[in-house]
């Protein structure tokens, strides 16, 4: 499984019956509670966002992100909690409010005018930051304070929310509750817990084109939250928004499965394998016009019943899978031949293509004996990042892994199971970048892509992880780079 981060165009916090635009806020502050006139701000608030999913459509379109093999592409919206890293339960905030505990966060799609699709509520992000207007002296202006819109009552200069606040709490007004599109709920039990929605339907929705003109999503405490009465004290949390100067920018998190598990040098009898075929144009991964169908072949030149014509799937740009069923009733070894063919490229026919592999014993994938397998240790080389390297953000780099046992500079091993994770380093903390992802294993080596145009520009590492004989080994920090701007 892979990764794409797809960040903020823009975000707001938007407070109960003010005009009051915190736009530009680094942290959104979440609150309910108390009425007070002496407290302010009071009442509570909700964060309205919206996504750039340029590149992930890019990614699309170019069939880097491809479905053709699975169906199961995640989008998952992160946001980092500011009391995560901090032991700050039940005690209260810079601005005295106390932390939320135990309460429910709705994510909500930003309703349509008269709840018509085709009429989209657009919004301006706004260039506020304060929650309240801290200048006494009227003479002298608070530059950062704004009642520009967006707020509870405008989306833009001349245009009004239809409904405050985008929907009313208590059924009532133009945009009741129960007309929200709700995407997802969560569930906070000690309140420093961070935002993970599951946004899968509705981010697929809008890639097929089956939900239009999205203007952005919102994110509140549950109505039953929101109208609580009689509190005396106003309850918060608070998330990192687009605006941190820290590295915990908000983001959807989209994976998909692009992992390449070649079989060719360790094809067995009686099991499935898994083949593949990559195009290029001049070193450039390329897509067919439609997916080839492939024959299994013998020694003979004859095709073997029930494997003609099998199906396949695109896995990644210019890389297409093909699942051989098993093959029984041959002595091996013995060479076989899978013929790829129906292929056309811009219209053009090509002819079929011929490639060979060796159908191996069945224990040849397995040990049996009576003595048990020691442990594996392992040594890597790599190429694609330098160690210590300074890397443009709008590089695609390609780094191989070359898998080795340890002390040993000739002996490379076959079907290994490797791992790879990205991370970040605060302090003594590791700030998880990309989960453990199985490196791509192809007939002739171990491979992932980085992409660093959806990453944040900080220094980053790579662990590797090994599993072997009933043990896992991660080896820390194989890789250390720098990701900078460009300018």
């Amino acid at each position: 499984m892979s990764i794409n981060l797809s960040y903020f165009s823009k975000n707001n916090t938007i407070i109960s019956n003010s005009l009051t635009n915190t736009g530009r806020n680094p942290v959104t502050e979440l609150f309910y509670g108390s009425v007070a006139a002496t407290q302010y701000p009071n009442g509570f608030s909700r964060f309205i966002f919206d996504l750039d999913l340029s590149l992930l459509q890019e990614k699309i379109s170019q069939g880097i992100i491809t479905t053709g093999c699975t169906d199961n592409m995640v989008h998952t919206l992160r946001m980092t909690n500011t009391s995560f890293f901090e032991d700050l339960l039940n005690t209260r905030t810079s601005q005295l409010r106390l932390r939320a505990t135990s309460f429910d966060l709705i994510l909500f799609r930003i309703p349509y005018i008269n709840l018509d699709p085709t009429q989209p509520q657009e919004w301006d992000e706004g260039v506020g930051y304060d929650f309240a207007d801290l200048v006494y002296n009227y003479s002298i202006v608070d530059r950062n304070f704004s009642e520009r819109p967006s707020n509870w009552s405008g989306r833009t200069t001349i245009d009004n929310w239809e409904q405050p606040g985008l929907y009313d709490n208590t059924n009532a007004g133009v945009i009741p509750y129960s007309s929200l599109v709700i995407v997802d709920t969560q569930h906070f039990q000690f309140g420093n817990e961070n935002i993970a929605f599951d946004m899968t339907n509705e981010i697929n929705g809008i890639l097929n084109g089956t939900i239009q003109n999205v203007t952005g999503w919102g994110i509140a405490y549950k109505p039953q939250v929101e109208n609580l009465t009689g509190l005396t004290d106003t309850y918060e949390v608070q998330f990192f928004t687009r605006h941190t100067q820290t590295f915990y920018e908000p983001y959807l998190e989209t994976s998909y499965n692009d992992l390449i598990e070649d079989d060719r040098n360790s094809f067995s009898i009686g099991r499935q394998n898994k083949l593949y075929l990559f195009l290029f144009d001049n070193g450039n991964p390329i897509n067919l016009d439609t997916n080839p169908v492939v024959d299994i072949i013998d020694l003979n030149g004859n095709i073997i019943p029930g494997m003609t014509g099998i199906t396949t799937c695109q896995r990644t740009q210019g890389v297409y899978e093909v699942i051989v069923p098993a093959i029984i009733g041959y002595g091996t070894p013995c060479t076989f031949s899978d013929r790829w063919r129906g292929l056309t490229l811009n219209g053009f026919t090509i002819p079929p293509i011929l490639n060979d592999f060796v159908l191996r014993p069945f224990r040849s994938s397995i040990q049996i004996g009576t003595a048990s397998v020691d442990p594996k240790i392992y040594g890597f080389d790599y190429y694609g990042i330098k160690q210590d390297e300074k890397i443009l953000n709008t590089d695609i780099r390609k780094v191989g892994v070359v898998i080795k046992q340890a002390y040993s500079t000739q002996k490379l091993l076959q079907n290994v199971d490797a791992f790879y994770r990205v991370y970040v380093r605060e302090g003594q903390t590791e700030v998880q970048v990309q989960d453990w992802t199985k490196i791509n294993r192809t007939p002739n080596e171990y491979y992932f892509i980085f992409d660093t145009r959806d990453k944040i520009p900080n220094e980053y590492f790579i662990d590797i992880k090994v599993e072997s004989s009933g043990e896992i080994n991660t080896y820390k920090r194989q890789i250390k780079f720098q990701i900078v701007n460009t300018k």
